[in-house]
């Protein structure tokens, strides 16, 4: 009898910034040598979730926002087109908390070495750091891209 073997997941943050680019054509490639499964993870945060107050804002109108922005990450990394079976995740909150989330059960997490998080993120720890201190899995962090060809 044959046993069926999960493909292993490789989840990958994704931000919009360079190192985040590099992170995902990194796991991609990654998947591909395993025959894995990329999950390609996007948090966003409202305003009110990250302390500060301001006018009341739509939940609904930052969700259609953060996946605008995620799908128009996607395509910058994917001009042509998306790799077959790519999972693609959408989660509210705190990026770190989330993507440590998502690495249960994966094979590995994949993050950029920089994001696009404020002066009060960096205060706290970066993203990177705190997923490779807190992962259920090994943590590949992944610096820029010096040429975008490659």
């Amino acid at each position: 009898m044959q046993t069926f073997e999960p493909r292993p997941r490789v989840v990958v943050g994704v931000d919009g910034s360079p190192s985040s680019y590099a992170a995902l054509r990194w796991a991609v490639r990654y998947a591909q040598l395993v025959g894995g499964v990329v999950e390609a993870v996007y948090a966003w945060d409202t305003p009110s979730d990250i302390g500060w107050t301001g006018p009341a804002i739509d939940p609904e109108f930052d969700l259609e926002q953060a996946r605008e922005r995620f799908a128009e990450e996607l395509r910058a990394v994917f001009t042509d087109e998306r790799p077959a079976g790519m999972r693609e995740h959408l989660a509210e909150g705190d990026p770190s908390e989330v993507l440590v989330r998502a690495s249960q059960g994966a094979e590995v997490l994949v993050v950029g070495s920089r994001g696009r998080g404020g002066f009060a993120r960096a205060m706290l720890g970066s993203v990177s750091q705190r997923c490779a201190q807190h992962a259920a899995c090994p943590v590949v962090v992944v610096r820029q891209d010096q040429d975008a060809a490659h």
